[in-house]
C-alpha cells in the first residue's frame, strides 16, 4: 500500500501536463457550429433583402467567396450563378449545392434568385 501511494505521489508531477481526450467524432462536428449557423443565417437575411440588378462584385464583397460558382454563355449573354450556403442541417464539413441558394447574374447584374431561377437558366441551355 505504501509503495503504491509513493508511486502515485512521485508520478503526480509527471502527469500534470498530460491531457487525455476521448471523443466519438461528434465533438468536431459541433465545434464552432454556431459559426456556420450564423454565417448561413446572415446569408439568408442578405439574400432575402437583395435587390435585383445588384452587381455580382458587390454581392461577393458582402457575402464573400461563394461555395460554388458556374458561368454560362447563352445567346451572346454571360450568366454567372453564385451558390451560397443557406440551409445546411448539420456541420459535417461538406456543403452541397442543395444546401445553397443560387444567385443568377446576367452580364454581372442579378436577374433572379433561388433554385427555380437556376433550373430555368439550365433549361435554356
Amino acid at each position: 500500500m505504501k509503495k503504491a501511494l509513493l508511486c502515485a505521489v512521485v508520478a503526480l508531477p509527471l502527469l500534470g501536463g498530460c491531457v487525455i481526450s476521448v471523443n466519438d467524432g461528434d465533438a468536431d462536428a459541433h465545434w464552432g457550429s454556431s459559426d456556420w449557423q450564423q454565417q448561413q443565417r446572415n446569408n439568408r437575411n442578405y439574400i432575402a433583402n437583395i435587390d435585383l440588378n445588384s452587381a455580382a462584385m458587390t454581392v461577393k464583397d458582402i457575402l464573400g467567396t461563394p461555395d460554388f460558382s458556374e458561368t454560362f454563355n447563352h445567346q451572346g449573354e454571360t450568366y454567372q450563378v453564385l451558390f451560397y450556403a443557406t440551409q445546411s442541417v448539420k456541420s459535417d464539413g461538406k456543403i452541397s449545392k442543395n444546401e445553397c441558394t443560387p444567385l443568377v447574374f446576367k452580364s454581372g447584374r442579378l436577374v433572379s434568385v433561388g433554385d427555380s431561377a437556376y433550373q430555368a437558366l439550365i433549361g435554356k441551355l
